[in-house]
């Protein structure tokens, strides 16, 4: 049976973020997922975890200046250094939440940037990057956007993942799968999920269109899930969607599952 856990940058924003850890363990969720950690004290987001039993799935390498439009740093030739001081910080977090994967956003290349410039500084950046979190015991995921929400965006299909895995050529770099982006770019869910199920360490997952809960939209997610299963997938699908209401009033698909 598929594992869920709630992103607690997108579900029950009703409350406050630190809030939502009780919230989701509340709902039935043992796992949690959000963005990015790195406005709150380690030991604030230890706490908060141990105190409502839930396990840290995943968070994000520091994206840059995200407010301002930034996606991430790993492709921009001149915003190396940067990319390598997050990583260092980025495993400083995991290793305190005991997070077991870190996502590497690929960002939006400035339009001066040539495609071998963007390409080779992606390949270096997630190399350097999946070798420090290997050595801490870290997972090491990259995954595609689609280009409608996220133009520009250096990622946005999986072969282009997949090209970019096998350039770095590092055993410690795995696919994180996002549902949701990967219908509206390429459609052949099950297809392209049970490809690479060897290789996909993380899911998440909306409904499309609108990005709400499972069963707002055209995915037949009662067929995906079942196929999931019998691919052999033992990983966590994260909830990362808008709910079209409140969280809890939307939580009636992922009930049996918790």
């Amino acid at each position: 049976m598929p594992k869920f856990n709630a992103n607690l940058t997108m579900l029950f924003k009703e409350v406050d973020f630190l809030e939502r850890f009780e919230r989701a363990a509340r709902a039935g969720f043992k796992g949690v997922e959000f963005l990015f950690p790195y406005d709150w004290d380690k030991e604030e987001l230890q706490e908060r975890l141990q105190s409502h039993n839930l396990e840290m799935v995943l968070h994000n390498l520091p994206a840059g200046h995200w407010g301002a439009g930034e996606r991430g740093l790993a492709c921009l030739p001149d915003r190396v250094g940067e990319f390598r001081d997050g990583v260092g910080l980025a495993i400083e977090y995991a290793t305190a939440l005991k997070c077991p994967r870190l996502n590497c956003l690929a960002g939006i290349p400035t339009v001066d940037v040539t495609q071998e410039a963007k390409f080779q500084t992606l390949v270096s950046n997630v190399r350097f990057a999946a070798d420090a979190a290997q050595k801490a015991g870290i997972k090491l995921l990259l995954e595609a956007l689609n280009a409608t929400d996220m133009p520009g965006f250096c990622l946005s299909t999986t072969r282009q993942v997949l090209e970019v895995l096998k350039a770095v050529n590092h055993p410690n770099v795995y696919i994180q799968y996002d549902i949701y982006h990967m219908q509206i770019m390429e459609g052949n869910l099950t297809k392209t999920i049970g490809q690479n199920i060897e290789r996909i360490a993380h899911m998440q997952l909306a409904d499309v269109p609108g990005r709400h809960e499972p069963g707002t939209g055209e995915i037949n997610y009662e067929f995906l899930f079942r196929a999931i299963d019998e691919m052999g997938y033992k990983g966590w699908i994260g909830c990362e969607y808008n709910p079209l209401g409140s969280t809890e009033s939307g939580l009636d698909w992922v009930k049996k599952y918790l």
